[in-house]
Order: C-alpha cells, then sequence, then structure tokens
C-alpha cells in the first residue's frame, strides 16, 4: 500500500493539482475517463499481471460483447459502448457488467438514425463517467448525448444532431464526454448554430439535469475538419481550472473549464487533430500525423507550456494520428500509426528507445505496475516492461474471431481494482490472478473550491445558455458570476432584455410571443454581459410558406444545415431553396421542431431541378426516419440509417423535373411496430386515398422532429411545409 500511495503523490505533483474526484488518501480503483484516473493512461494500480491467454492463464473473465472503445470502471462495475444484432436489428449498445465475475448487469440498445456511420463503427466515442453522482455518459451514433444512473435508467438525454446541428461524416469520429465539476462536457463538428458558421464546437451541460450551461470555439470559424475526435482533458494551470484539446482547425486550445472562455491557443497540423493531449508538470503534449504548419514533414510531437501555450519542444516526423500519448513521471509512450511505440523524454523531448508492437496502431498506450498494456487493431495485445534503455516484452498475444481470423482492437485497456479490461470485436477481457480475492475500491469525489469571498466579477453566464420553447411554454433565467480564474462567485440579480425576440420577461421568467422565432435573451451586470440562445416553436398545427422570411435568410427557430438551406423568390413566390454545395457535402437535413416531437403528420410542396444530367433527391423527416423522393432511381424510399438502409423499402415513382408535387409522411406505432406511410402527388391535383408506400419497423423509433431532407447536385424547392 506505501508503494501504491507514492505513486498517487507522485502523479499528483506532475499535474500539478489533484483532477475532480481524485483523493490523496486512496488508491485509483476507478478509470472514469478514457485515459485514467489522471487523464494521462497512467494508473497507480499495482499488482497487475505480467502474462495472459485467452485459453485461459490470469483470465479472469470474457464477456459476450463487441466494443472498439475503451471501457469504464466505476463503484465496482465496468460500461462499455459497442454494436449488436443483424441485419434489421442492428443497434448501438451500451451495457454495464459486474467487474467481479463479469455478469451482464444491464445493458441498453440504440437505433440509428441521420447518420452515414456504418455499422462496424458503432460505438466509436468512450463512455464517460462521474464519482460523485455514479452517473455515467454516452455520445451515440445517432446524436444523443444520454446521462444514465450507475443502475441504468435514462436521467435525461440531449438530441445534438436535431438541436445543434451537429455533423457526423461516414468515418465515424465521434467525441468522447467528460465529467468536470458539475459538467459533462462533449465537443462535436458542427453545421452552423444559432446565426453562427460552421465551426468545432464545445459544450457544457449540468450533470445532473442536462441544461446547457455554455457553449464554446476557441478555435473560431474559418476552415475545419467536422469529423476529428481529440477529447479534452481537464487539468488545474496556475490556479485556473483548464479543459485542453485538440481541434477541427488542426490547433490545440486550453479555455476556462467552468465558462468555456479561451486562454491559448497554439497551431499544429494543417489538419484536424484526432488524438488527446495530456498534461503533467505544467506542461501539455499532444501530437498528430498530418502535414504541420510550419514545414512539410508528416506528424510531429510538440511540448506546450500549460499556462500560455508556448511551444517547449517538439520532435518531427513521429507520425501519431490516431492513439493519445500515455505520460508517466518523466517518460512519454506515443504509438505511431504504424505500430511503433516511442519513449521519449518529458522534460527535453529526447527519444530513449522505439518498440515495434505490430502493423496498425490506434489503440493508446496504458502504462501501470512499471509495464506499458498495448494493443494493435488486427488482434494484437502486448505486455511492455518499459525501461529508459529499452523495451522489453513480456507478453504477446493474438486474440482471433471464431472463424480464426485476428479480433479487430481498436481501444485501449482500463485499470481498476488490481484488474485490466479492455473490450474487442471477440469480447470484453477482464485479466487478473485468478487465486485474488476480488474487492472494488472506492475513490471518494473531491469537489473544487468556489472562488474566495469578495473576488471580483470577471466573466457572467446566463444558464441555459440555450432552450428550445413551445409558444406556449416560460424559461426561467438565472445568471452567474466567475472570477478571472474561472471560479464560480454565485447568482447575481441582473437587468434582461431581447435582441431578436418577441415577448416578456418578468420576475426572471421569459415569456414568448405565439409565433415561431429565434434570437437572444441578453444579461447584464455593470460592464459584464452575457446571452442565451432561445428557439420558440409554434405548437402544432403550424404552416410555413415562407413569404415573412427575408431572401437569403431561413426561419430562425429551425436547425438547418450551415448555408445549404436559403429561402430566394421564384416567380412572384417565396420558396426555401437547397441548391447544390459550394464545397462539401450536397447532402444534409434541416430539423424544425423539438426532438422530442411524436404522434404528428409532415407535408410540404417540393420541386426538383435538373443540372445538365444531374436531378436531386428530396424528401421528409419523421420520428427519424426519411421518406426520399430519389432523382437518379427513379422511386420513393423510407429507410432510418442511410448508410446501413436499416429497414428501407422502396417503390418505383416516375416524377419529373421543374415539376411540383405535394408529399406527406407520417410515423405511427402498431402493435409494437413502427409503420411508417408516404404519399407523393402533382400539386394542385386530388390527394390520392391510398399511400404510395409503408414501410413496417420491428423497433421503432418513436419520437423525433421533423424535417426536410435533400440531396442537392441540382436546386430543391420547398413550399408550404404543414405539420399537424
Amino acid at each position: 500500500m506505501k508503494n501504491r500511495l507514492a505513486t498517487c503523490l507522485l502523479a499528483a505533483s506532475l499535474i500539478g493539482a489533484l483532477p475532480t474526484g481524485w483523493s490523496m488518501s486512496a488508491s485509483a480503483s476507478d478509470w472514469t475517463h478514457w485515459r485514467g484516473p489522471m487523464q494521462t493512461g497512467a494508473s497507480p494500480e499495482t499488482g497487475l499481471i505480467s502474462s495472459w491467454s485467452p485459453d485461459g492463464e490470469n483470465l479472469v473473465w470474457q464477456s459476450e460483447f463487441i466494443g472498439r472503445s475503451t471501457p469504464v470502471i466505476l463503484n465496482g462495475r465496468v460500461y462499455v459502448i459497442g454494436r449488436t444484432g443483424e441485419g434489421v436489428t442492428r443497434q448501438e449498445h451500451v451495457a454495464c457488467f459486474d467487474a467481479g465475475n463479469g455478469r451482464l448487469v444491464w445493458e441498453h440498445k440504440f437505433n440509428v438514425w441521420h447518420s452515414t456511420i456504418t455499422f462496424n463503427r458503432l460505438g466509436w466515442a468512450n463512455l464517460g463517467a462521474d464519482r460523485e453522482t455514479g452517473n455515467v455518459y454516452a455520445h451515440l451514433v445517432n446524436g444523443l448525448l444520454l446521462c444514465f444512473d450507475g443502475d441504468g435508467r435514462i436521467l435525461w438525454n440531449r438530441s445534438l444532431t436535431e438541436e445543434f446541428n451537429r455533423f457526423s461524416g461516414y468515418g465515424g469520429r465521434l467525441h468522447t464526454p467528460v465529467v468536470d465539476g458539475d459538467l459533462v462536457v462533449i465537443s462535436m463538428g458542427n453545421r452552423g448554430w444559432a446565426d453562427r458558421p460552421p465551426s468545432h464546437r464545445y459544450m457544457a451541460f449540468d450533470k445532473r439535469t442536462g441544461e446547457t450551461v455554455w457553449m464554446a470555439r476557441p478555435g473560431g470559424g474559418g476552415q475545419v475538419d467536422l469529423t476529428v475526435y481529440s477529447t479534452p482533458i481537464a487539468a488545474t494551470i496556475d490556479g485556473r481550472r483548464l479543459l485542453i484539446a485538440g481541434n477541427g482547425n488542426g490547433g490545440i486550445f486550453a479555455f476556462k473549464a467552468a465558462t468555456g472562455e479561451a486562454v491559448w491557443g497554439f497551431p499544429l497540423s494543417r489538419r484536424g487533430i484526432n488524438t488527446s493531449p495530456v498534461a503533467a508538470d505544467n506542461r501539455v503534449y499532444a501530437t498528430h500525423s498530418e502535414e504541420n504548419v510550419d514545414n512539410t514533414t508528416m506528424g510531429r510531437v510538440v511540448c506546450l507550456d500549460a499556462g500560455t501555450g508556448r511551444e517547449i519542444w517538439r520532435q518531427d516526423g513521429i507520425a501519431a494520428g490516431y492513439a493519445s500519448p500515455a505520460l508517466h513521471a518523466g517518460r512519454l509512450y506515443v504509438i505511431d500509426n504504424s505500430a511503433n511505440v516511442h519513449c521519449l523524454d518529458a522534460e527535453s523531448g529526447r527519444k530513449y528507445w522505439e518498440q515495434n508492437i505490430g502493423t496498425v496502431g490506434k489503440g493508446s498506450p496504458t502504462w501501470a505496475d512499471g509495464k506499458l498494456y498495448v494493443t494493435e487493431v488486427n488482434g494484437g495485445f502486448r505486455i511492455l516492461k518499459v525501461e529508459d534503455a529499452g523495451a522489453r516484452v513480456l507478453d504477446e498475444q493474438k486474440i482471433r474471431m471464431p472463424g480464426g481470423r485476428p479480433a479487430e482492437i481498436y481501444g485501449s485497456v482500463a485499470v481498476g481494482y488490481g484488474r485490466v479490461y479492455f473490450a474487442t470485436e471477440a469480447g470484453l477481457f477482464c485479466l487478473g490472478n485468478t487465486d485474488a480475492s476480488f474487492t472494488p475500491g472506492s475513490t471518494p469525489f473531491v469537489g473544487r473550491p468556489g472562488a474566495p469571498s469578495g473576488a471580483e466579477p470577471a466573466s457572467l453566464l446566463v444558464v441555459p445558455a440555450e432552450k428550445t420553447l413551445t409558444s406556449n411554454e416560460a424559461l426561467a433565467l438565472g445568471a452567474r458570476t466567475y472570477d478571472a480564474r474561472g471560479r464560480l462567485i454565485g447568482e447575481v440579480d441582473v437587468e434582461w432584455s431581447l435582441d431578436r425576440l418577441t415577448g416578456k420577461i418578468e420576475n426572471g421568467r421569459f415569456t414568448p410571443a405565439n409565433m415561431g422565432q429565434a434570437g437572444w435573451v441578453v444579461a447584464t451586470s455593470g460592464a459584464l454581459t452575457a446571452r442565451a440562445w432561445v428557439r420558440v416553436v409554434p405548437e402544432t398545427p403550424w404552416t410555413e410558406d415562407f413569404e415573412g422570411v427575408p431572401a437569403g435568410k431561413n426561419p430562425r427557430h429551425w436547425v438547418w444545415g450551415g448555408r445549404g438551406f436559403r429561402v430566394e423568390e421564384e416567380d412572384g413566390n417565396k420558396v426555401l431553396v437547397k441548391p447544390p454545395a459550394a464545397r462539401g457535402l450536397d447532402r444534409s437535413n434541416l430539423y424544425i421542431g423539438p426532438p422530442d416531437m411524436n404522434g404528428y403528420t409532415v407535408q410540404a410542396d417540393l420541386m426538383g431541378g435538373r443540372r445538365r444530367r444531374w436531378l436531386p433527391d428530396m424528401g421528409l423527416i419523421a420520428h427519424r426516419y426519411i421518406l426520399d423522393l430519389q432523382g437518379a432511381y427513379q422511386r420513393l424510399e423510407v429507410r432510418s440509417w442511410s448508410s446501413d438502409l436499416r429497414m428501407v423499402q422502396r417503390v418505383a415513382f416516375q416524377w419529373d423535373s421543374e415539376v411540383w408535387y405535394t408529399m406527406k409522411m407520417r410515423v405511427d406505432v402498431e402493435d409494437g411496430r413502427g409503420v411508417v406511410r408516404g404519399k407523393v402527388w402533382k400539386r394542385g391535383e386530388p390527394e390520392p386515398d391510398a399511400w404510395t408506400i409503408e414501410a413496417k419497423d420491428p423497433l421503432p423509433i418513436r419520437e423525433g422532429s421533423p424535417g426536410l431532407y435533400g440531396y442537392s447536385p441540382a436546386n430543391i424547392y420547398f413550399d408550404n411545409v404543414r405539420v399537424y
């Protein structure tokens, strides 16, 4: 126990302050951040195994689960995210196992929607966990950010795609939620939100309620990669609690954890950053594998001053673009894309040694008990004894599927309770001494102090920082002040005003006018101001004919795909147009209601143009299903998952360009199945009695925002959108 405590104290001193939830008097029993208790890829656990075998040696248990990310460990349980099912039952899978015996405690399975991420990439984002509440947080491919309690009950959820226009591409790269203090923080590629352009955005939610506390884009606007997945780390630097992360614009940024305010930025790569940084001893270490900003060399490891972002040293030519580094006792361990482990001196950047562990390096290394536990994509699992002069392979295993091919491994090792846990395509594994008794530890939560008495307010936040209301709801508003170090001072009385919103504020409550609108609630306290974005959606039934919308704009209360849709004048009538994209994808959705709507019909007039030989695809969204009138194929299609075409149904339907049609869609749940119905007819002609297409889903999607869909190699036109 003495050695283990000494390791804990050393790790704490390297960071400069104990991370939230860490106690110097306890061993690091839990693994609540995907990079471990100190967010460095290192664990203070001792007495861990140095060899094992998939046939039984030191294999405590193996449970059936398909995962591609790193488990989290909390209160004697192991939490994982992955995939499950075949054909129409393919879903994303969140599960909880007993850490001692591998027994399944609970599980949830989720449909995929509004995504082109393929089945084998489900469960990309790691889970996050909170020692104080025992809650676990998941970011799903479908855009849901979910809060589970320890027993699997869903306490709250936010639909990042439908509410905030989160972008997810075919590559599947999604961001891991991070818990710090009272917040759970998630970042995302964002196609544009609240009158702001596309960007890489960070959002902080109250970890207990899911209310939005702040939104930030420390990298600003400009050209960004929207499919990156660097996870923020939290560190206390010079008395300031900071989040530090790689950004879609290729930079490393630090910002205040409590408020999202930018502190510093450092340009690193010409492409977005996927790896997570690590921090210790007031230094930050980051990697990438693309072209550097200041030379044509591919890849760099860089050490930065954590307080200023100033560069201390660099090592060019190490292309580590997928695996995040591990840091322990002055040694930095980096795995490059070709599965070579590099050991660098954290003080100077000098290389001590290099060791190959396979062919494809994507799993991040884990340091524990004087060893590195490393995975390789093609089923490889190695245990290395690390020394200054080199690394000695203690054990080398190949994990295979029942048919004999290597099992894919993308995640890293998690360590807790004297055992090693990791998830693969072939199952969830627990390694340890099978003769040792199992006693899960308990790591106490340690909160952070607020500002001292008499502190001067330096920043102001309105909470909630955003909200979607129906026109008969009122919003209770609050305002908080923070000192210059980002420490909470407390609630404060402010003067309220409205910017591009119609309604009234009385006694700290905003009551909107009965109309579709969006704008800002503004709080003022002395020289400080803060703003909260509010959307107001009319109660059904409603119709939008765009006559009141300025040309070149969009209904402000709709969540729309960047600049993909805009109102234009056509033959003396205003219509919504989705033109071909000037840059990027022609395919996008537009969401026009809250994500918890159900039991509605959505209807619109639509017309497809022609550009040379190209015709568009266009349609409606209801309950997160898409009804798609396809130009090239001349057919009508229903689907819920665009890449895998889950529960897809099609009928032939001949239609002409430059001709207006009316489309109608509704979803019902009948006998436990979702029934998606759609019809299309020429505008002005009588509506047909029969539905044109009907599709049944054994795994029904019971709610979701109504919306519009378009793939626009040629112009698409919408008018007279109705929800009733």
